[in-house]
């Protein structure tokens, strides 16, 4: 008994770890955006034709069997349409309204899921979205201020194709990895040639592109799909609001730029609203498996 609870607390914190490490690696992608002065098209070409290396070799080794259907192509559009949406929006507002803006992926989810299959939000549900459009709100206000509302509505939309992410490949025909890797793969194949109209290729721009290509990308995905085999959601959520914190944290340290009072508010009030939302699905999720588990059979 003592040999396999020790088995699963090793496992919880390999899990953790490999979460943690994807969401730092996530959170490079702001500063390393904004040191590359080339076209937004143009890095998304080239860091997801890196991207779709690391994951192919991964899928080899691993030998996962690559999926291609209806939803896997779906789910590698919506792919597609996160990573480019994301490299705009950090060329034309600040990474970290990017960043959060993208991080309302949750409760898109629960949008979709209604404008789709009819599927009504509940009560947690219902708060979290209205605090989430408040967070918002905030941004938007500052935006039209600053003259940055593109940016950030772009941020927003790359949120809303993160959430088609999710929910296609939740359904039983779809696959993760492999829509990502589609996706990285068909960026990276039609957008990559648009590099050679680029002119700076100095070691330091070239470095950040690798950095942006193998690890923002290739690697984090890796890490985070591993570790959340691993981990529970509560905990997994926890660890993933490291990302948008740690993100303009980084670009304000290393290349200056800040975010504004009224962005400053509305990040802490997105980042709250959807940690509500997780918390509170993943603790009701846990309820439900506990009192089927202890039902008489």
């Amino acid at each position: 008994m003592e040999t396999l609870q020790s088995s699963t607390k090793n496992k919880r914190f390999y899990g953790t770890f490999m979460v943690l490490c994807a969401s730092l690696c996530f959170a490079t992608g702001g500063l390393l955006l904004k040191m590359i002065p080339w076209g937004s098209l143009a890095i998304n070409g080239v860091r997801n034709l890196l991207g779709s290396i690391v994951i192919g070799i991964y899928i080899l080794v691993t030998r996962h069997k690559l999926k291609f259907n209806f939803t896997v192509l779906i789910g590698a559009i919506s792919m597609a349409g996160v990573t480019t949406l994301f490299v705009y929006a950090n060329k034309l507002t600040t990474a970290g309204n990017a960043i959060i803006l993208q991080c309302t992926a949750p409760i898109w989810i629960v949008i979709l899921m209604y404008l789709i299959f009819g599927q009504k939000p509940d009560q947690t549900s219902l708060i979290a979205i209205l605090i989430v459009f408040a967070g918002i709100l905030c941004f938007f206000f500052e935006g039209l201020s600053t003259g940055k509302w593109l940016g950030d509505s772009l941020a927003l939309l790359s949120g809303i194709f993160y959430a088609g992410v999710f929910m296609l490949n939740s359904f039983e025909k779809g696959d993760a990895i492999s829509s990502v890797f589609f996706g990285q793969l068909a960026c990276g194949i039609l957008m990559s040639p648009l590099v050679l109209q680029e002119t700076d290729f100095s070691a330091a721009v070239l470095l950040c592109i690798f950095l942006l290509g193998v690890v923002q990308v290739g690697l984090a995905y890796i890490f985070f799909t591993t570790g959340t085999r691993y981990t529970d959601p509560v905990t997994a959520s926890i660890i993933n609001a490291v990302e948008p914190i740690l993100n303009p944290t980084l670009v304000a340290i290393f290349y200056g730029e800040v975010l504004g009072t009224l962005s400053l508010i509305g990040a802490a009030i997105v980042l709250c609203g959807v940690l509500f939302y997780n918390i509170k699905k993943a603790a009701a999720s846990r309820q439900s498996r506990h009192r089927t588990d202890s039902a008489p059979e």
